[in-house]
């Protein structure tokens, strides 16, 4: 009888380690499956924090050639010839030629 005993009780701690490693391995295969996706999302945040950081240069850029702009446009010589466009003022003693072939 001590013999069924101990046979049941070494059959059972087999039983048990068993189900002890397939929960272990089951807990391996849900980190490893989580960690890819983390993996994948974080690569997809590289390659969005590249694109937002060309970005960002374009529009440093884009505000210097803006700023260069404006201080153009408040100087006098930008105000002068914006009126001689715009409504074709001259100075007095401008010389004016008119084009007669139109």
């Amino acid at each position: 009888m001590a013999k069924k005993v101990a046979y049941r009780k070494k059959r059972q701690n087999r039983f048990g380690m068993f189900l002890v490693s397939l929960v272990v391995i089951m807990l391996l295969v849900a980190v490893a499956y989580k960690s890819r996706e983390l993996r994948v999302t974080r690569d997809e945040n590289y390659k969005h924090i590249a694109e937002l950081e060309i970005q960002i240069e374009e529009e440093e850029k884009r505000k210097e050639e803006l700023v260069k702009k404006e201080k153009r446009m408040q100087t006098k010589e930008f105000v002068e010839e914006m009126a001689k466009r715009a409504f074709k003022l001259v100075y007095p003693n401008d010389t004016i030629f008119i084009d007669e072939s139109k």
